[in-house]
């Protein structure tokens, strides 16, 4: 026999012999055999360790808990945070809406190894612990799930994506020093406009990264909030008095991360307006990474048949049959990540609109978006800032031939000719060929000297006011809601 006979209320349930689960969790993974990639995520996992560990310690706290049964729980619980135990929990998203498999897929798991460790047998001695009765007491999955979410998000966003935007924000800021004084010409609907420098227009993009980490940190208020002791439906039965202050406490000490009740427990559990913010803070970041990446992609297009205003690093050979390409292959894939983010937060925004009555029962999914949202743009940001904007390096020649031949240096002319007659001088030089100067001296419009002294590209930047310079805010600030 390659399996064990456990029960649950339903009756016995074949549990592979080898395995720490057990009925509850194999009745759930012969249940749901869909997809094969889409796996809890182990930070939930992770999370419910933190949870399950806290709940023990605030139990004995409260007098409901022994001493022993606080230390086999807190025991497994370290080695489930340790990575001890990651190929126990093998179930997939796709389950009942609330999690309650995987919490109770934890819960047996934890009851298992404790009962190993006390060195019986899991076929035939009696266990310590209880899956229900001792390890999920004053719980219920409907507030434990939403806890761990919240948990696991908040650990995420602060070791991933956070300090990977910091790091691809700063990588902007130092190319829009360095490029500061190298003057070009703008581009507005695709077409010629006035100049700017490359630090300028570099640090737009800086500017952006800022605004979206002040979105992100902005979301985290009401992430912090937990809906751990409202128990089934948010009224706290079968907690003692006490226990939801107590819990959370020792989450915030476990955790390194300054948590907090949620202050309306009927909200925490039966929406998830919290992620359904963040993860819309997230997807905000993402859509200006998007823009980012294309600008990027396209000033460095060519390289001699495109803009080719800078030089992309080569990463590695961009094609089989065509020697010598090289592609912008990073902008490419962080541009698919923030593709899939934005598809994850239209999921996201279905799936916390349906919280219907008492309980949205849409958490595993939820937790999946919001977790691979905030792992790939910390990932693909990381990447995007070493492995291209590091290594970008402007073309002076290209640069200064674009800002040499566009027209629409003729705006400066406005408050001298007016508006239409610097039109015609630049429709005269587009049409015959000629230069802005030649078409304004032929229209007896300007002399030489005098536009030369009114077209100068540096000036029309106004790069003396210091543009590209960003207040930190953002930064200043990014970990307000995180740290005790």
């Amino acid at each position: 026999m390659n399996y064990r006979i456990e029960k649950d209320t339903l009756g016995e349930v074949k549990v592979p012999k080898d395995k720490l689960w057990g009925p509850q969790t194999e009745r759930s993974r012969q249940n749901f055999k869909i997809g094969d990639e889409a796996s809890m995520p182990i930070e939930i996992i992770r999370a419910y360790a933190h949870i399950k560990k806290s709940a023990a310690h605030a139990n004995f706290d409260l007098g409901i808990l022994s001493k022993k049964k606080l230390n086999l729980i807190t025991k497994v619980c370290d080695e489930i945070l340790n990575g001890d135990h990651d190929n126990q929990f093998p179930l997939v998203i796709w389950q009942t809406g609330s999690g309650t498999q995987t919490n109770m897929n934890v819960n047996e798991v934890i009851v298992n190894r404790a009962h190993l460790i006390e060195k019986k047998s899991l076929v035939k001695d009696k266990k310590t612990l209880s899956p229900n009765d001792d390890v999920n007491k004053s719980q219920s999955s409907n507030d434990t799930f939403p806890t761990a979410i919240n948990i696991a998000a908040l650990i995420m966003i602060k070791n991933n994506t956070l300090p990977n935007l910091k790091k691809l924000r700063n990588s902007l800021e130092n190319k829009s020093k360095q490029f500061k004084n190298i003057v070009k010409i703008g581009r507005t609907h695709m077409m010629d406009a006035t100049p700017i420098t490359l630090g300028q227009e570099f640090s737009g993009y800086v500017s952006q990264i800022d605004h979206g980490i002040e979105t992100i940190n902005n979301s985290l208020k009401h992430l912090s909030e937990l809906a751990i002791g409202g128990t089934a439906v948010g009224t706290g039965l079968n907690t003692p008095k006490g226990y939801s202050k107590k819990v959370v406490s020792y989450i915030s000490k476990f955790t390194g991360i300054k948590f907090k009740e949620a202050q309306n427990k009927f909200e925490a559990i039966a929406s998830h307006d919290c992620i359904v913010e963040s993860h819309g803070a997230v997807k905000t970041v993402a859509s200006s990474i998007f823009k980012i990446s294309n600008d990027i992609r396209f000033l460095g297009s060519g390289p001699r048949s495109g803009i080719g205003e800078l030089i992309l690093p080569s990463n590695e050979p961009g094609s089989s049959i065509m020697p010598g390409k090289v592609n912008p292959t990073q902008c490419e894939a962080i541009s698919m990540v923030c593709t899939q983010i934005m598809g994850n937060d239209v999921s996201t925004t279905i799936a916390g609109a349906n919280g219907h009555l008492e309980l949205n029962v849409f958490k595993p999914l939820i937790a999946n978006n919001i977790l691979q949202s905030s792992r790939i743009l910390g990932d693909a940001c990381l990447s995007f800032s070493e492995k291209c904007i590091d290594g970008i390096k402007s073309n002076k020649k290209r640069i200064k031939t674009f800002l040499k031949d566009s027209l629409m240096l003729v705006t400066a002319l406005n408050s001298k000719v007016g508006y239409y007659k610097a039109a015609e001088i630049a429709n005269k030089a587009y049409d015959e060929e000629t230069t802005l100067k030649e078409a304004a001296i032929n229209l007896n419009y300007l002399t030489a000297k005098e536009f030369d002294k009114i077209v100068n590209p540096k000036k029309m930047t106004n790069n003396d006011l210091n543009i590209f310079l960003i207040p930190n805010l953002a930064l200043n600030n990014s970990d307000r809601y995180l740290d005790k």
